[in-house]
């Protein structure tokens, strides 16, 4: 059994709303981490016969298998332990942590009563923050009436009404790319963005960062998505108005098309990615975790004396990788040859695939003549109406844990970051 960990008597208190997916494996992170002095987790009903399924299903999971091995190895024993039935506590690995089961609206959760500070919103329902406090269906703004200072959304942020703009107190960030965007006089409300943002952003970032690099003209995405929990076992009919049934077809058997918003969520963290046309889709396949981002990008090539390409060649490329990964942890760099089963777990934003990775270099005739507003003058003083612009085109693979590894531990970071940073 491990030690229990000693505090000291100004240690924060954490607040997880929803025990899903997600919660669940922030509840892990932070009790790993050892950071929150006691974890409230609200799951607003009785689960199950009580508080030995709670714990049943904290201590297990069929991706990462058992807390206390995932923790300390296969040698380890069990550690959570039921402390009291009745008011819901657990002691998780020396952390105390209480389950509330009461009220599912975010606005009746009591967080003040328990001293929370900072709430983690995990369960997926209520991603508009336009929706007022006291909406019926919930509003998670009403974290902030229950008396959180500031609350965490594990998804991206979707306003319904399009004829809305983005609250001023709302803002995504992602830890490692524009974290240190957090303003305590004015962020309430912070999405961490999705699995995919986070990993493509830290693909992007290094590519923008270096000069040769830096002008991408176009760039497309697919991710190759492990399943989901809004994905269906078997086959089920659709709810009335579902638009794309593949999501109700069964994901045991299937490789389902589907959309992702990574790439205009890119745009909320990095804002130079605006000036790029960026697009994006998503290949669910029948894994439970770990997925692939492939990343296609052109770029704009500079020419030598001789009029030849300067070639941004794969070497050039994985050295952007290489170097990056020797400055930031959360990049990582491999030339290794990999399956998705190796890097379950791996803490990293991205595990770029160096030994996958490739370009392709070539001239692009251009008429100018075809060229809306384009000064006379300019044809005038050439000698031909075609321009070879040289463009190099990439392929960039990387690797990333959409649960555990990549998503919920850089979640983790920018909590605690938000919270070290509270007025």
């Amino acid at each position: 059994m491990a030690k229990v960990q000693v505090f000291e008597n100004n240690a924060p208190f954490l607040g997880i709303n929803s025990l899903g997916r997600i919660g669940k494996l922030t509840l892990w992170h932070h009790i790993q981490r050892k950071y929150f002095k006691e974890i409230f987790v609200n799951q607003g009903r009785e689960v199950g016969t009580g508080m030995e399924t709670i714990a049943r299903l904290i201590e297990t999971d069929a991706t990462y298998g058992l807390l206390h091995r995932f923790l300390y190895g296969y040698k380890a024993q069990p550690v959570v332990k039921i402390t009291d039935e009745k008011n819901g506590k657990l002691l998780v690995d020396g952390i105390p942590v209480t389950i509330l089961r009461e009220q599912r609206n975010p606005m009746n959760i009591p967080w003040r009563q328990h001293g929370v500070d900072i709430v983690v919103d995990c369960s997926g329902s209520f991603k508009d923050p336009t929706v007022p406090v006291d909406d019926k269906k919930g509003s998670i703004r009403g974290h902030l009436n229950g008396g959180a200072k500031v609350v965490i959304h594990s998804a991206p942020f979707k306003i319904k009404n399009k004829a809305l703009s983005t609250p001023d107190d709302t803002v995504t960030l992602i830890y490692g790319i524009n974290h240190t965007s957090f303003n305590p006089k004015k962020h309430l409300l912070v999405s961490a963005a999705s699995c995919t943002t986070t990993g493509l952003a830290h693909m992007v970032k290094p590519l923008l960062e270096n000069e040769e690099t830096s002008t991408i003209l176009t760039a497309s995405m697919s991710t190759i998505h492990a399943v989901t929990n809004t994905q269906s076992v078997l086959d089920k009919l659709p709810k009335a108005g579902e638009k794309d049934i593949r999501k109700t077809r069964s994901i045991l058997n299937n490789i389902i098309l589907t959309s992702t918003g990574a790439a205009n969520a890119l745009i909320e963290v990095i804002p130079e990615v605006k000036n790029i046309g960026f697009m994006g889709d998503s290949i669910r396949v029948p894994t439970n975790t770990l997925s692939l981002i492939v990343l296609n990008a052109t770029f704009q090539a500079k020419q030598n004396d001789k009029g030849e390409a300067a070639n941004i060649d794969t070497k050039k490329l994985n050295d952007i990788y290489a170097k990056t990964a020797q400055n930031n942890p959360l990049v990582r760099f491999t030339m290794q040859q990999n399956v998705s089963t190796d890097l379950i777990g791996e803490d990293a934003a991205i595990i770029i695939e160096g030994q996958f990775n490739h370009t392709r270099t070539a001239f692009i005739p251009v008429d100018l003549s075809q060229i809306p507003d384009l000064p006379a003058g300019i044809l005038q003083n050439m000698s031909g109406k075609m321009l070879q612009v040289p463009v190099v085109h990439a392929k960039i693979f990387g690797w990333y844990d959409n649960e555990y590894g990549s998503y919920t531990n850089r979640m983790g970071d920018l909590t605690v970051y938000i919270h070290k940073n509270l007025l």
